[in-house]
């Protein structure tokens, strides 16, 4: 089978492979649409690991199913989690399945963007959702992403009829604006450096689409009626809006980190200020099995928008433009690899 190989962003090359055998609790699932994530793209993250198949937004239909399965069987149309928790440890035990040990050490083989996965039994067992009718494989590779962000905004207090700001507006930053709208938010803005961007958070109904360059929180007080966000979403690891955060936040207020920074980064914190006017900072990563099913809803009912945020259906000799497109942070929203295209 072909696969596309990644040995850094400027290098990702079209090979072959052997399909992958599975045992007889595994699955094989014939990949039609993987997304290109915002972390796939984040070198020094990945670079260690190539070469690699990269690729962990997909759906699919089921090949080959092995014989000791019995809850899925061959034809059926599928979304696979590539990262599972055990669902037994003290972490998971206490809702933070995402950062159970077990979650980054399971994957599928080999990855997304590859014409077939072999999915292991714990991945079977945790990670495997079948596709409502009314879900396109395209609009499924949203399910995880969405899901993160579920999972972010069910951390923190204050969205339903709260002002919300989001710092960002990439995939990420556009599925937190819906999800912030579908939950009740009073208003919501958007930031970002690029017009592209900007010009995307107005068409999915952002009450003000600001740039980063502006006095952003001048520009919230107009917006919120003399106030401040009470919640803040950083839908970005750029350093500027990380700090430009401190100073968008309300009394009691939340703020809530989505994306990592360069490792060697340090932030600093105006922390007394932020003490004094109680203000609460979390962070989330990825998302657990109960995000998933709550995505999949959304999508479903159009809750959420996805379809619109396709920009780009590439096959898999054109993997490396796929990267180009994400990487550079250009004219692009959701760039999706088909694998048999």
């Amino acid at each position: 089978m072909r696969v596309a190989m990644y040995y850094n962003n400027k290098d990702i090359r079209l090979e072959e492979m052997p399909v992958p055998e599975i045992g007889r609790d595994e699955l094989l699932v014939k990949v039609i649409a993987s997304g290109v994530c915002g972390s796939d793209v984040i070198e020094w993250y990945r670079i260690g690991k190539a070469p690699r198949v990269l690729g962990h937004e997909i759906t699919g239909e089921i090949a080959e199913v092995g014989d000791d399965v019995d809850e899925y069987e061959a034809g059926q149309r599928v979304f696979v989690s590539h990262h599972v928790p055990c669902m037994d440890c003290r972490f998971c035990e206490r809702g933070h399945h995402t950062v159970c040990e077990t979650l980054r050490t399971t994957n599928f083989d080999p990855g997304g963007f590859s014409e077939y996965i072999r999915v292991p039994s714990i991945n079977v067992k945790h990670g495997v959702f079948l596709l409502p009718d009314e879900v396109s494989y395209e609009q499924g590779v949203f399910i995880e992403p969405l899901g993160c962000v579920i999972r972010g905004q069910n951390k923190i207090e204050g969205i339903a009829a709260g002002n919300v700001v989001i710092l960002g507006s990439g995939l990420t930053g556009l599925l937190h604006l819906q999800l912030a709208k579908v939950s009740g938010a009073r208003k919501v803005a958007c930031t970002d450096v690029s017009d592209y961007r900007l010009e995307a958070a107005r068409e999915f109904q952002a009450d003000a689409a600001i740039p980063a360059i502006e006095d952003l929180p001048a520009r919230l007080r107009e917006l919120f009626g003399g106030l401040l966000a009470d919640v803040v979403i950083v839908s970005t690891g750029a350093r500027k809006a990380i700090e430009q955060s401190w100073s968008c936040v309300e009394r009691g207020g939340s703020i809530l980190f989505f994306a990592p920074t360069d490792p060697e980064t340090t932030i600093p914190m105006p922390f007394n200020d932020l003490w004094f006017k109680n203000v609460t900072i979390t962070s989330s990563y990825a998302a657990s099995s109960e995000d998933i099913e709550q995505s999949i809803g959304l999508i479903s009912s159009r809750q959420v928008r996805v379809q619109e945020m396709i920009t780009h259906e590439l096959g898999l000799k054109d993997t490396a433009k796929g990267f180009e497109l994400v990487w550079k942070a250009g004219d692009s929203l959701k760039v999706i690899i088909e694998p048999h295209r």
